[in-house]
């Protein structure tokens, strides 16, 4: 779920709790009003949370992301360049969604000298995975 996706759950949900509290006072359930106030307090904070968690993990990924190209801009000739905690750079790319840029970087990564065939062809088949999935194919 992306950041827009999250807004737009807790803008569906602003909607729907005053709703649900006009509808408990109109048929005069106070207790009903006081177990919808909490309902919405607390699916609020949750929403808040979950989007606070959805867009620090963004930011952690980009950082990692931008960490990496650094990396390969520094050492282009170097395999071990373009990981980052063990995990390459076009497994990034991928995990973003950025299949071009991705497949970029696993043709470059194939030309170096200190590329192993495992690591190359682990990452082909994923590049090619996601281009399924973007085709709806499975």
């Amino acid at each position: 779920m992306n950041y827009a996706a999250s807004l737009a759950t807790v803008v569906v949900l602003a909607f729907f709790f005053p709703l649900l509290v006009r509808l408990a006072s109109v048929y005069g359930v106070s207790r009903s009003l006081s177990a919808s106030t909490l309902a919405v307090v607390l699916t609020f904070v949750t929403a808040t949370y979950l989007i606070r968690f959805q867009v620090t993990r963004f930011r952690q990924s980009t950082t990692k992301l931008d960490a990496a190209r650094a990396q390969v801009a520094q050492h282009p000739d170097q395999a071990r360049a373009y990981f980052v905690d063990d995990e390459h750079l076009a497994t990034m790319l991928l995990r973003l969604g950025r299949r071009r840029e991705a497949a970029d970087v696993v043709d470059r990564y194939a030309r170096l000298a200190g590329a192993r065939e495992v690591e190359i062809t682990a990452l082909r088949e994923a590049l090619a995975k996601a281009e399924r999935r973007q085709r709806g194919e499975g």
